[in-house]
């Protein structure tokens, strides 16, 4: 079976100067926008990390990292998987208080990651991190969040069609939440991914919540490292995408865990090893900052902003030969 489909009489509206200056204008406002509605402040992030630290994504556990050794130092450093841990140790090293946030440009390389229209070993995301007060933990408060986002994704392609008014896509500001227990129980003989395309083609925007522990099916919807987000608390920004014709996830964040909720994912994931890493010692004695946070997919934000079919006409990478024939065949430029 294909990985890379492109839709029959697919043909992209923009040219490939016109998409690299769109590319910049998606960013540059996505980027104002997003900072005003949350109130972050932009900050420089790492590439690499050194694994000790415990401060690398594992994402599901099972992804290698890319690893390399320093000369100078005689010692290992990972390139990141993404800033998810960084960036609340961040916030407590630079004595953000509650209500304040900061963002930054996130790039990674997910060299297992399985290349399909939306996946590419490059990883770009805006990553953002928030300080809250105990009371924010919530599922009010999260849902707010999710609102102020699908808002700031929603302005910046209002933006985009003013200058580029060919460009027919049209994103739905109301956000509908489930849980994936209410999705598994709608469509209990599907797939997560099928349940999630049943249900944003009919609902268009929503905030999928829940992810990472086990369904009543004995299976969860899908994996999350159980070190940064609270799973009861936490989900995936789905839009319907009209030209894939499926749900196109845009980013994933959540309210993250505090110590009482660490200590119980850790044991639940089988990760109880990390709780001597210096990061997670430090969060279970309750010396970093409560927090919500998230990634947010700058290639995916382009794709679904302009049109595109394929994540590799807004961003440079490696492809697998089939990736490239098919798009060959297809007449679908990759950068």
């Amino acid at each position: 079976m294909k990985k890379t489909v492109i839709p029959e009489g697919y043909k992209s509206l923009l040219n490939l100067y016109e998409t690299q200056t769109a590319i910049g204008m998606i960013k540059r406002i996505f980027e104002d926008e997003l900072k005003k509605a949350l109130n972050l402040r932009r900050v420089s992030a790492p590439l690499f990390v050194d694994p000790k630290t415990g401060l690398n994504d594992n994402l599901n556990g099972v992804e290698r990292p890319v690893s390399f050794d320093i000369l100078q130092t005689k010692t290992e450093a990972q390139i990141v998987h993404s800033l998810a841990k960084w960036k609340r140790m961040a916030l407590h090293r630079y004595g953000f208080k509650p209500g304040e946030g900061l963002y930054t440009d996130m790039n990674a390389i997910r060299r297992d990651e399985e290349m399909d229209n939306l996946h590419s070993i490059y990883v770009d995301q805006w990553d953002w991190e928030k300080v809250i007060t105990k009371e924010d933990r919530n599922v009010n408060y999260l849902k707010e969040t999710v609102k102020s986002i699908v808002n700031s994704v929603c302005n910046t392609l209002d933006s985009i069609k003013k200058v580029f008014p060919e460009i027919p896509v049209e994103l739905s500001r109301d956000v509908n939440f489930i849980t994936t227990q209410e999705l598994e129980d709608m469509y209990p003989s599907l797939s997560p991914k099928e349940r999630e395309n049943a249900y944003l083609k009919e609902h268009k925007t929503a905030f999928i919540m829940q992810i990472g522990d086990i369904l009543k099916s004995g299976q969860k919807h899908d994996g999350r490292s159980p070190d940064y987000d609270d799973w009861k608390l936490n989900g995936d920004i789905v839009f319907w995408n009209d030209v894939l014709d499926y749900a196109f996830e845009i980013s994933s964040m959540g309210i993250r865990v505090d110590p009482a909720s660490l200590d119980e994912q850790l044991t639940k994931a089988n990760c109880d090893d990390r709780r001597n890493l210096p990061f997670h010692k430090m969060l279970l004695n309750g010396e970093l900052p409560l927090t919500i946070g998230g990634g947010i997919g700058q290639s995916r934000i382009c794709m679904l902003l302009l049109a595109k079919a394929h994540i590799g006409e807004v961003q440079v990478s490696v492809w697998d030969d089939e990736t490239i024939a098919v798009c060959q065949e297809k007449g679908v430029n990759l950068l």
